[in-house]
C-alpha cells in the first residue's frame, strides 16, 4: 500500500537524522516544512518535501489532500493505568466537596477501591473496556501506549491485568508496552513486608514465566512503598530483565529518584515535588522525566517543574496517567495544552515531549516520534489548523481528523 499526502500546511517534526532524545534548549527545535508532502509505503515513511518537489500521484494507491491541515508524528503515551474495573465517579464528587486524596484513601477509596472491584470483574469485561479506551486514545492521536497493572494487589489479579494487556498487544494496531506495578498499594489485611515478599517470590516468577511485562514500577511514596522497598523490588525484577519505570515524588521526596537512577531506570514519572538534590541526581543520570499534568490538574497538586528540568538539561516527556482516580483523561492534546498553560513551556517543547521524547520513554525511538525516512508511518492528520501552536491553544477540543498507524 502506497500513500501520499499533499498540500500539507505544516509537516511537523521533520528530522533528517533521528535524534533519540532532546533536552534543554534543544526542545525548542521543532523542524517544520510548510506546504509539504509526505509519502509512505507499507506503513513506512519513504519521502517528504515541499510541494515544489512533489513527485506526483500516479504511483500511489491513495492520495490524501491535506490542504489547510497539519501532519505530525503520532503521540506516545508512556504512562497509563488503562486496565481498571470502573470509574471512581463518587470519589470525584468527594473531591469537589473538599476531601483530599489521602482522606478518600483513608475511607476505603483510591487504589484499594479499584482493587476490590477488579477482583470481581471478569477478564473479558476488563479487556473489552480497555480496548475501547485505547481506541479513544487513538482518536486523540496516540500511536503507542504503556499500560500498567496495579489494581490487582494479589498474584491472581495482577496476572489477570497483565494477561489483558498481552491481549491488547496482540489485537491493537499500535505498540503496547506492559508494566508490572504490583507495588501500587499494600492490600487490605496484609503487612507491607509480607506483600513485598509476595511480589518478589510469587508474582515476578509467574510474570517472567508467561512473559507478561516489559517493565517494572513501584509507587515510591510516603504511606505506600519507601526507597528500601523500591530497591529490593527492583533488584528482584532485574533478575528477570524488567527495566524500571518508577512513580516518584508525587507528594513527597523520600529518596526514590536516587534508587531509580541507581538501578538505571528508563524513566522516573510524576516528579511534582522536587528538591534541589533530586534535580542534581536526575541531571547526572540517563533517566527520562515523565510529567503527568492531567493528574496535577485533576487532584489539585503541584505540576512537575519543567522549567527546572529544562534549565538542568533533563530530558522529559508528557503522558496522560490515564486512570480512574487521579487522571481520567486519555487525551494527549489536552496534556500538551496543560503543559503549555500551567507549566509554561512552549508548544515546540510540549510537542517534542509528546512525540520524540515520549517514544524514547518506551524505547520506540527507532520506529516513531519524528518524521524521518525509514520510520513507521504512524501519523496524525489534524483538522484544519493554521499552525502547530494551535494544538495547545484550542485546549480540550478534538484536533485529530484521522490517525494512520
Amino acid at each position: 500500500m502506497k500513500r501520499i499526502f499533499k498540500n500539507i500546511r505544516q509537516l511537523v517534526g521533520v528530522w533528517e537524522e533521528n535524534p533519540v532524545l532532546l533536552s534543554g534548549e534543544q526542545m525548542n527545535n521543532l523542524p517544520v516544512l510548510e506546504n509539504a508532502w509526505i509519502g509512505t509505503e507499507n506503513g513506512v515513511i519513504t519521502g517528504y518535501g515541499t510541494m515544489d518537489s512533489f513527485p506526483g500521484e500516479t504511483s500511489y494507491d491513495e492520495v490524501i489532500d491535506a490542504s489547510g491541515r497539519l501532519v505530525l508524528p503520532a503521540f506516545t503515551d508512556s504512562h497509563t493505568h488503562t486496565v481498571f474495573p470502573e470509574s471512581r465517579y463518587g470519589e470525584f464528587i468527594d473531591k469537589i466537596k473538599g476531601l483530599s486524596y489521602e482522606e478518600i484513601a483513608a475511607k476505603g477509596g483510591g487504589i484499594l477501591n479499584s482493587a476490590r472491584k477488579l477482583a470481581q470483574k471478569p477478564e473479558e469485561e476488563l479487556y473489552q473496556q480497555a480496548f475501547y479506551f485505547v481506541q479513544r486514545m487513538m482518536e486523540h492521536g496516540t500511536g503507542a501506549v504503556e499500560i500498567k497493572s496495579g489494581y490487582g494487589l494479589n498474584t491472581e489479579n495482577e496476572l489477570k491485568i497483565l494477561r489483558v494487556i498481552k491481549r491488547l498487544k496482540e489485537n491493537l494496531p499500535i505498540p503496547v508496552k506492559a508494566t508490572f506495578l504490583g507495588a501500587h498499594a499494600v492490600p487490605e489485611g496484609l503487612k507491607k513486608e509480607d506483600y513485598v515478599k509476595t511480589i518478589i517470590e510469587e508474582m515476578l516468577p509467574e510474570i517472567a514465566k508467561e512473559n507478561l511485562a516489559d517493565y517494572v514500577d513501584v509507587f515510591c511514596e510516603t504511606g505506600y512503598f519507601d526507597a528500601h522497598d523500591t530497591e529490593i523490588i527492583l533488584e528482584a525484577a532485574s533478575k528477570y530483565g524488567l527495566k524500571p519505570k518508577i512513580h516518584v515524588n508525587q507528594f513527597t521526596s523520600i529518596g526514590g529518584i536516587e534508587v531509580a537512577v541507581k538501578h538505571n531506570a528508563l524513566s522516573v514519572d510524576h516528579l511534582e515535588v522536587m528538591t534541589e538534590k533530586d534535580i542534581q541526581v536526575l541531571a547526572q543520570s540517563n533517566a527520562i522525566a515523565v510529567s503527568l499534568p492531567g493528574c496535577s490538574f485533576f487532584i489539585h497538586i503541584p505540576y512537575t517543574p519543567l522549567q527546572q528540568l529544562i534549565k538542568h538539561k533533563i530530558p522529559f516527556a508528557l503522558a496522560t496517567d490515564f486512570n480512574p482516580g487521579s487522571s481520567p483523561s486519555y487525551s494527549m492534546p489536552m496534556m500538551i495544552s496543560l503543559a503549555c498553560i500551567k507549566q509554561r513551556i512552549t508548544p515546540e517543547q510540549a510537542i517534542n515531549a509528546s512525540t520524540l521524547n515520549a517514544a524514547a520513554a518506551l524505547e520506540l525511538s527507532g520506529e516513531m516520534g519524528s518524521i524521518t525516512r525509514g520510520k513507521k508511518a504512524r501519523l496524525i492528520l489534524t483538522k484544519p489548523l493554521n499552525h502547530y501552536g494551535e494544538i495547545p491553544y484550542y485546549f480540550g477540543t478534538q484536533i485529530v481528523e484521522r490517525i494512520f498507524v
